[in-house]
């Protein structure tokens, strides 16, 4: 009865992939608001889907993002010095989150969600898109680091990469919008990596039925990183073809639909 949906999980990861080389994300977002309405359909109980559809986003996030940082790194847009003084806030900050998270109620979750959802995405059409030379700009040092704590707790709980507050924040150091989400994508699976090993490491016992780990249903985060990882590299010629004011524009709308879908759960 249930085949026919493990054919969503593929169309999900592609979606997923686009989203991840376009906006500098492993479209958690859109996983999450989609994986809260699919997985009951597979026994995970009412009050313990936001949790595992966070916590799945999050897994398949970590080959999404491996796919896009790849294909950035090819065109010469990840800056590397500058993942490296953020890994490490990133990664306590997404064991931090993950752990909070599995104490919160579903719905604080979702309203987090929501919450981000609208910040962000304001904050991108207000923001001024950086003159020319940003390409020259590499931001380094430990204010990066400590950025990354924030930026890592809260990606856990809303079950994203990061991009949403990494791409911002490197726009708003100098750094040009498509090296912003080339980097943001390589950070990304650093968050994706700690997150997910929080919400499956930290989960109660047994509380999903089926094949999982902790919160994380891996029949869906399989099939979502599988196919997220051959379309990444068809998000990341959109990026490269798109101005920046532009990439911006797109980011804050994706962002308002998201959190406008998620007000109907």
């Amino acid at each position: 009865m249930l085949t026919w949906t493990m054919l969503l999980f593929p169309l999900l990861g592609a979606v997923a992939g686009v989203l991840a080389g376009l906006l500098g994300i492993g479209g958690g977002l859109v996983l999450v608001t989609a994986l809260v309405w699919l997985l009951p359909l597979y026994g995970v109980p009412q009050d313990a889907a936001m949790h595992t559809a966070l916590a799945t986003a999050l897994a398949s996030i970590i080959l999404t993002g491996l796919s896009s940082a790849r294909a950035h790194h090819r065109r010469g847009s990840v800056l590397w010095r500058t993942v490296a003084w953020m890994v490490p806030g990133v990664m306590l900050g997404g064991w931090i989150g993950s752990w909070l998270a599995v104490l919160l109620d579903g719905d604080v979750l979702r309203y987090c969600v929501i919450a981000y959802c609208g910040v962000v995405g304001t904050q991108l059409l207000l923001s001024r898109t950086p003159p020319p030379g940003g390409d020259a700009v590499v931001p380094t040092g430990i204010g990066l680091s400590g950025a990354g704590v924030g930026i890592g707790a809260l990606s856990s709980i809303v079950g994203i990469g990061g991009g949403g507050m990494t791409v911002p924040l490197l726009v708003w150091r100098g750094v040009s919008p498509v090296r912003a989400v080339g980097t943001s994508s390589a950070c990304g699976v650093f968050v994706a990596l700690a997150a997910a090993a929080g919400y499956a490491l930290q989960a109660p016992a047994d509380v999903l039925p089926g094949v999982s780990w902790g919160y994380v249903y891996l029949p869906g985060a399989i099939g979502i990183a599988l196919a997220s990882v051959l379309a990444a590299p068809y998000g990341t010629r959109l990026a490269h073809a798109i101005s920046g004011a532009a990439l911006k524009r797109v980011f804050a709308v994706f962002l308002y639909c998201i959190g406008a879908s998620l007000l109907f759960l």
